[in-house]
């Protein structure tokens, strides 16, 4: 279930082009692979709860999904909203305005006629708040007290169909968002990230899965543009309420129809599907040159896309927590025998095709020998005796109490929600733990052989110029270091 927000997403800095830079591979790995020293604790039956989720759900006539998810734990109220838009929307001439939007939306609307209003109203209320874009899905939202709940939800109200994207406000915003862009181009490892991730999906596609966008982009944005996308998007059939906390189902669906009711329902954005990415036909390698110590081996293929092939998402994320537990054959392989300083394999589950990504921390004169090693253990999972019934049964359970943990706090639960709404629906996420269950050695081997095994791919090489220099190091030396029959290719 490699989804969702990493901890810290929501802050100002949060990485929103993650599929660019050192963030990315975190996030694929760390996301839903965090180890739990206390899993072997914990008794399986317990797993199973994940099926009696206390998730409410119901759709108003004009499209708008209603999710409810009840906690009386504490006085307070999670009030997001989930739009399905992002990267994937995105073509070349609109490359990172779902995220400049993102920013938009705390500004100026038709109730609220400035941003430093908008922020006065904010602390009225008592809210905590913030949002996030990344690939597949925008999410905004307000904690508040119980008793400001619905001047809350009208206030989203306002933000989300009447913004007013006053040209002195956008203006004023673009560095804001460019700082960001800043940031990330300081980081050696979004070099990275964009160079491999540039070949894999192709530079006709590339835009749709470049969330943080095109600097030109973002300084010409207009308000017309801006427009678009609210017209096209920002729709209550193409949007999800999420009110997460101390209220009751009966209460959240009669508020939302009361506040959101009359919002209009809008044409299907995705009438024209969107396309998914050109398959790579053949493998690649790139070097990226940075002043860095050590070197970096990325090695990403074209995953599965949940809407297509959701069984494989189960098999992809037991097998990457397989492989990252210190006793796994990998890890020993890879990690024991001093070849690389870490290593792990992720599946970053979404829609539009998924990468997976085996990434490693590695000393520059062993980039070679780690990629040929890597690739051989790879090679070995088409064999179901490579994962033993032990290791999968203790992945299951690892998964499983991750599953519970993210329920703790209503407000990342709901992120976590609004997350796998967006991107696989509702009835994956509810039925995820029960499914994941059932997976056997032979679907994980199935899900090797169709994804990676033998597959192209892209690798990318992060190292210092006197490294290389002192290697000869050169994308076609990089390639001859092994690789599945049929791969060839350099840049």
């Amino acid at each position: 279930m490699s989804g969702a927000f990493p901890e810290g997403a929501w802050l100002d800095e949060k990485p929103t082009s993650v599929n660019s830079g050192i963030f990315e591979y975190q996030w694929r790995f760390n996301m839903r692979y965090r180890l739990i020293a206390s899993a072997s604790l914990v008794c399986a039956p317990v797993l199973w709860a994940q099926s009696d989720l206390p998730i409410h759900s119901q759709k108003l006539s004009n499209g708008l999904e209603v999710i409810v998810v009840e906690n009386h734990a504490v006085p307070i109220v999670n009030v997001e909203l989930v739009v399905k838009n992002g990267g994937f929307t995105e073509t070349p001439e609109y490359n990172g305005l779902s995220h400049l939007y993102e920013h938009m939306f705390f500004k100026a609307n038709r109730t609220i006629p400035s941003q430093e209003r908008y922020l006065q109203r904010l602390r009225e209320l008592g809210g905590s708040w913030n949002g996030s874009t990344s690939d597949e899905v925008v999410n905004y939202f307000v904690t508040v007290g119980t008793d400001s709940l619905v001047p809350a939800m009208h206030f989203m109200e306002d933000a989300i169909r009447y913004p007013l994207f006053k040209q002195e406000e956008l203006v004023r915003e673009r560095p804001v968002v460019l700082g960001e862009f800043d940031r990330n181009e300081a980081n050696p490892y979004f070099h990275l990230g964009r160079a491999v991730d540039t070949i894999l999906w192709t530079p006709g596609y590339y835009s749709r899965k470049n969330v943080i966008g095109n600097r030109q982009i973002i300084i010409t944005a207009t308000q017309q543009k801006m427009n678009t996308i609210k017209d096209r998007y920002y729709i209550p059939n193409n949007t999800a309420l999420i009110l997460a906390g101390d209220i009751t189902p009966a209460r959240g669906f009669a508020l939302a129809q009361q506040v959101f009711g009359a919002w209009p329902r809008g044409p299907d954005p995705f009438a024209t599907p969107i396309p998914n990415p050109p398959p790579l036909t053949r493998s690649s390698a790139v070097i990226v040159e940075k002043p860095v110590n050590g070197a970096a081996l990325s090695m990403v293929w074209q995953g599965p896309s949940v809407g297509a092939d959701p069984a494989a998402t189960y098999a992809a994320d037991l097998l990457s927590t397989v492989l990252r537990n210190p006793t796994s054959k990998f890890h020993k392989r890879l990690v024991d025998s001093g070849l690389t300083f870490d290593v792990g394999l992720g599946y970053y589950t979404l829609n539009h095709v998924g990468p997976i990504t085996a990434f490693a921390q590695v000393a520059p004169e062993k980039i070679l020998e780690a990629r040929r090693a890597i690739l051989e253990e790879l090679s070995k999972l088409a064999d179901t005796s490579y994962i033993t019934t032990k290791e999968l049964s203790a992945a299951k359970r690892q998964l499983g109490i991750n599953a519970i943990y993210e329920r703790e706090q209503s407000t990342n639960w709901s992120h976590t929600i609004g997350f796998w709404w967006s991107v696989a629906g509702l009835d994956y996420y509810r039925s995820y733990v029960p499914n994941m269950q059932r997976a056997t050695k032979e679907d994980i081997a199935r899900y090797a052989r169709d994804y990676i095994i033998g597959k192209p791919f892209v690798t990318g090489v992060l190292i210092s110029p006197d490294a290389r220099a002192k290697l000869n190091l050169t994308p076609e030396s990089v390639l001859a270091a092994g690789g599945f029959a049929g791969a060839g290719g350099a840049k």
